[in-house]
């Protein structure tokens, strides 16, 4: 038995009618790209990028971690395609591909948040 409230009808990530399950390599890929958002570094870089690009020493000095851990973040990050650095003189500025890995993100911090 389900219990509808109002506040199921104006939630937009229900639909009225059950939704096809996507292509396997779709939900492999979004696999992939939520393991890469899940260590606590990364959201922290996310968060970061999500105000503005930032090279790896603002990142360093912002999170309080050392230059090789956000290096190493960051390469995760990129492989998963959610930055891209783009190199300016000796260093590389970091920003999102799009918005919408911001929003999981953040959604993701404030669901904790209200959990916690």
């Amino acid at each position: 038995m389900t219990t509808d409230t109002a506040a199921d009808a104006h939630n937009p990530y229900r639909s009225p009618a059950p939704a096809p399950i996507p292509a396997r390599t779709v939900l492999e890929n979004a696999g992939e790209l939520l393991r890469a958002l899940a260590a606590p570094v990364r959201i922290a870089i996310v968060l970061q990028l999500r105000e503005s690009p930032r090279c790896v020493h603002e990142l360093v000095d912002a999170l309080g971690v050392t230059q090789p851990l956000v290096s190493q973040h960051l390469r995760i990050l990129k492989s998963a395609g959610v930055v891209h650095g783009e190199r300016s003189g000796r260093e590389v500025l970091y920003e999102l591909v799009d918005d919408h890995l911001a929003h999981i993100v953040v959604d993701a911090v404030a669901h904790a948040e209200e959990e916690g």
